[in-house]
């Protein structure tokens, strides 16, 4: 892998704030041409320094009213728990992200739901009836202040 240089940095900056941003507009930001945008582009690609170009949706629209953090903690710490969490993770669609975590908690949910009852049915009915989880603790978000995908990078 070749280390990046400046345009790879200042290429990575302009695709995080929009990905699908024409390779002829970068090429004109950044005083190179749209074939040496793209071979680049490949490039970061192919060495994984980009991922994907998620489009990113308004949850008000959609009529996700409600977004919440969700602390939990299992029942026990095993292999067979963590796998017994990422299926339920992975089949539940207001589950938004999942990380574990060191502390009290093993993992914390990001989820969005249309209303507070739906939220409370996901905690009710889904979550504290699972065999794995323990105990549950839930953080409305009041407001958003940030909400930003973009990762820092070496200047």
């Amino acid at each position: 892998m070749a280390p990046l240089d400046p345009k790879d940095i200042k290429l990575l900056a302009l695709l995080q704030r929009n990905g699908q941003t024409p390779a002829q507009d970068l090429a004109d930001q950044l005083g190179m041409s749209a074939s040496q945008i793209s071979r680049r582009r490949q490039r970061l690609e192919s060495e994984g320094y980009i991922t994907g170009t998620p489009c990113r949706l308004n949850p008000a629209r959609l009529g996700l009213n409600v977004q919440a953090f969700i602390q939990v903690e299992t029942r026990a710490q095993s292999n067979g728990t963590h796998q017994s969490i990422k299926r339920l993770v992975s089949t539940t669609p207001e589950i938004v992200a999942a990380w574990t975590l060191t502390g009290e908690a093993d993992y914390i949910f990001r989820v969005y739901c249309t209303d507070l009852a739906a939220l409370n049915r996901l905690v009710q009915d889904v979550l504290l009836p699972h065999d794995s989880i323990g105990r549950v603790h839930s953080q409305i978000v009041m407001d958003q202040v940030k909400d930003d995908t973009a990762l820092p990078l070496p200047r």
